[in-house]
């Protein structure tokens, strides 16, 4: 790592008042400039709880649009304002509002992974480590979920509610295949699967443990096991390996990559922190409006 860029990084945090978030998925290197490393959702609350006066979430935009929503009165970046979410961007709170029309009067559980203003649009919001809870919790025996028909198909899996979802995905997710994890699985005997639930049925069905990306590091740090099947986006290999240098990983596709988590590298930091760019701006009764969704979920 360019240990100039690092100095520099770190003299412009202090200076601003800044904090340095980094989602699982990031580059290696933005990782290890981070104060903290985690999921969208719990990077976002840990944020909310420290004095920075500036957050630079290095993630994808709806994520920095949590962060915002969380902390309002603070100054939210990201360093590449293109790094989008392909999931997040399969429906729109137009879109949204139509799919609620065609479902009158039945609830709308919202993952994180989307936008600020589908957030407004829903009752409640979840996470892919909460959802069957967050779903068991509403009231009504029928919900609509949105935006990911794989998580949906994994929470009804799990409940008896009925859960309509809407047919949007994660590319990245999708590009793990089943015939791969068990190729990888008959390499690898006696390794363990482990798959986020943004995976397709037929993953999810090979896995010893399904969880987030949290919940996968929680998951390999306490297990006796020696090595590890991932299904889940390859960034998050650099963590585990980082936590568990005595333990193996193994990725079973060449191509789970998301190219929007990987836009921003530590120049990209050094510049969003020099010019204070590029600034997540939110109309205030987006704010409220989504922030009620997921202090719904949190109370839960």
């Amino acid at each position: 790592m360019n240990e100039s860029l690092t100095d520099k990084i770190s003299k412009l945090k202090s200076d601003r008042g800044a904090v340095i978030l980094a989602h699982n998925y990031q580059l290696p290197e933005v990782q290890d400039i981070a104060d903290f490393t985690g999921d969208s959702l719990e990077l976002s609350r840990t944020a909310a709880k420290t004095d920075a006066a500036v957050i630079v979430f290095c993630g994808v935009h709806f994520m920095a649009e949590t962060a915002k929503i969380l902390s309002p009165a603070k100054t939210v970046l990201i360093p590449d304002p293109r790094a989008g979410c392909p999931m997040a961007d399969m429906i729109t709170v137009e879109q949204l509002r139509e799919f609620k029309g065609r479902h009158p009067g039945l609830p709308v559980v919202a993952y994180v992974n989307t936008s600020a203003e589908v957030k407004a649009e829903s009752d409640i919001c979840c996470t892919s480590a909460n959802a069957v809870r967050i779903v068991e919790s509403v009231t009504s025996d029928t919900v609509l979920f949105v935006p990911d028909k794989s998580l949906a198909a994994y929470v009804a899996s799990k409940t008896t509610k009925r859960v309509i979802p809407y047919c949007g995905y994660c590319p990245t997710h999708h590009r793990i295949l089943a015939h791969d994890v068990i190729r990888v699985k008959r390499e690898h005997p006696e390794a363990l699967v482990v798959a986020h639930p943004e995976c397709t049925m037929d993953v999810i069905a090979l896995a010893d443990s399904v969880e987030s990306t949290s919940g996968m590091v929680r998951y390999v740090n306490a297990s006796p096991a020696r090595e590890f099947i991932i299904c889940t986006e390859r960034g998050l290999l650099h963590r585990l390996k980082t936590e568990n240098p005595d333990k193996v990983f193994y990725n079973p596709s060449p191509v789970n990559i998301c190219p929007n988590m990987k836009k921003i590298t530590i120049e990209k930091v050094l510049w969003s922190l020099e010019d204070m760019q590029y600034r997540i701006e939110l109309a205030a009764d987006v704010i409220e409006k989504a922030r009620a969704a997921i202090e719904g979920m949190i109370s839960v």
